[in-house]
C-alpha cells in the first residue's frame, strides 16, 4: 500500500473550464475571458522602508513625495525676495509680500485708515505692465501702497470696463478699490467722466474725484481748479468746503526731475505736506510706471489724509498716465526727428 499514490478522479474538460471561469473575482468580466488570477492568503502589510524612491508609476508626481520628481532646490536656504521702493514688480511675479503690521482700532476712525494714523509718509508705486507696451491694450492699473520700513499698507486695484478704459483711455472714469492686508475693500476711490472738448474754464469739463471710506460713505473730494499756468485743487470734505489746496508746478513734463505737487492751506501761508512724483528714468519717460511719494504731518486729520492719498491718483491719470497708442506715438517722433 505505501507504494499506491492516491490521484484525484479525472473530469472532463468542459467542467475544470466551468470552475476556472467561475473563480474570477472581477464583475462584469467580459464573455469569453478566461482569468487565471487565483486569490491567495491574505499576508501581512508591509510598509515601503525610509529610502524608498518608489510608491508611483514613472511619470507621476505626489505633492506628499516631492522626492519622486526631481526638482531643483536652491542652495543656502530660503530667501526672502523683496523690491525695494522705485523697482517695479513684474507681472504674476511670486514675491512674499511684507505687510504692515495691523494696527489697533481707533475711536473717530473709519476702519482701515488706522494704518495712516501711524504713517507721515508712504510711497505709492505703480506695476509695470509689459503686455500693454507690446500689444497697445489698456489694462486696469494696479498699485502697492508702501512705508518707509517697505511693509505693504495696502494694494490698489482699478476696476474698469474694457471697453471703458480702451476707448477713453487716460479721460476714462475709474473705481480705484483700496484693500488691506486682510482683502477687505476699506476706501473706493472714483472719477466721473467729464466732457473736455468744450472751454476748459467750463465747470463742467473740470475733474473731480470722490473718496468714499468706508466704501458707500463719502469723507471728501478732490475738485479741479482752473488755471493757466499750473495745476490746482482743492481737497473738499464731504459736504464740499475746501480744506486744503494743491498745487502743482509749471511744467508736470519735466524730463530728469521729479515734479512736486505743493499742499498748502487755503490762504496758502502753511506748507502741509506734498505729494512728489519721482523721475525714474527710462519707465517714466516710456511706461506707465510710476512712483509718488507723499508726505503729511503724523498729527494731520486721517480722513485728510486719506483725502491726500486719493488726490494723487487724479493727479496721476491726468497728469502721468500714457496710453500705449500715445507711448509708441512719441517713439515715432523721436525716431523721426533723429
Amino acid at each position: 500500500m505505501s507504494g499506491v499514490v492516491l490521484t484525484a478522479p479525472e473530469q472532463p474538460a468542459s467542467d475544470m473550464e466551468n470552475q476556472i471561469k467561475s473563480q474570477d473575482p472581477r464583475p462584469d468580466a467580459p464573455p469569453g475571458y478566461n482569468s487565471h488570477f487565483v486569490p491567495g492568503p491574505p499576508g501581512p502589510a508591509a510598509f515601503p522602508s525610509a529610502g524608498d524612491q518608489g510608491g508611483l508609476p514613472m511619470g507621476y508626481y505626489s505633492p506628499q513625495q516631492p522626492s519622486t520628481f526631481p526638482m531643483y532646490q536652491p542652495s543656502g536656504g530660503i530667501q526672502t525676495i523683496q523690491y525695494q521702493p522705485g523697482k517695479y514688480p513684474l507681472p504674476n511675479q511670486c514675491a512674499p509680500i511684507t505687510w504692515m503690521p495691523v494696527p489697533t482700532p481707533m475711536p473717530d476712525c473709519p476702519p482701515g485708515l488706522e494704518y495712516l494714523a501711524q504713517l507721515d509718509n508712504i510711497h505709492v508705486l505703480q506695476h509695470f505692465e509689459p503686455l500693454e507696451m507690446i500689444t497697445g491694450f489698456e489694462t486696469n492699473n494696479r498699485y502697492d501702497v508702501k512705508n518707509n520700513s517697505d511693509q505693504m499698507v495696502y494694494i490698489v486695484n482699478e476696476d474698469t470696463e474694457d471697453f471703458t478704459r480702451n476707448a477713453y483711455r487716460t479721460l476714462r472714469p475709474f473705481v480705484l478699490r483700496v484693500t488691506d492686508c486682510m482683502g477687505r475693500e476699506i476706501m473706493t476711490i472714483q472719477r466721473p467722466f467729464r466732457c473736455t472738448c468744450c472751454c476748459f474754464c467750463c465747470p463742467s469739463a473740470r475733474q473731480e474725484l470722490e473718496v468714499q471710506c468706508p466704501p458707500g460713505v463719502t469723507i471728501g473730494y478732490v475738485a479741479e481748479h482752473w488755471n493757466l499756468c499750473r495745476a490746482v485743487y482743492s481737497i473738499q470734505n464731504e459736504k464740499k468746503e475746501s480744506v486744503m489746496r494743491v498745487l502743482g508746478p509749471c511744467s508736470t513734463y519735466g524730463c530728469g526731475s521729479d515734479s512736486v505737487f505743493e499742499i498748502q492751506s487755503l490762504d496758502g501761508v502753511f506748507n502741509i505736506g506734498n505729494i512728489i512724483r519721482k523721475w525714474n528714468g527710462l519707465l517714466s519717460a516710456m511706461a506707465d510706471a510710476d512712483h509718488f511719494d507723499i508726505h503729511f504731518p503724523l498729527d494731520l486729520d486721517v480722513k485728510m489724509k486719506a483725502m491726500i492719498f486719493g488726490a494723487c491718483f487724479l493727479i496721476d491719470f491726468m497728469y502721468f498716465e500714457r496710453s500705449p497708442e500715445q507711448n509708441s506715438g512719441s517713439q515715432r517722433d523721436t525716431a523721426n526727428q533723429q
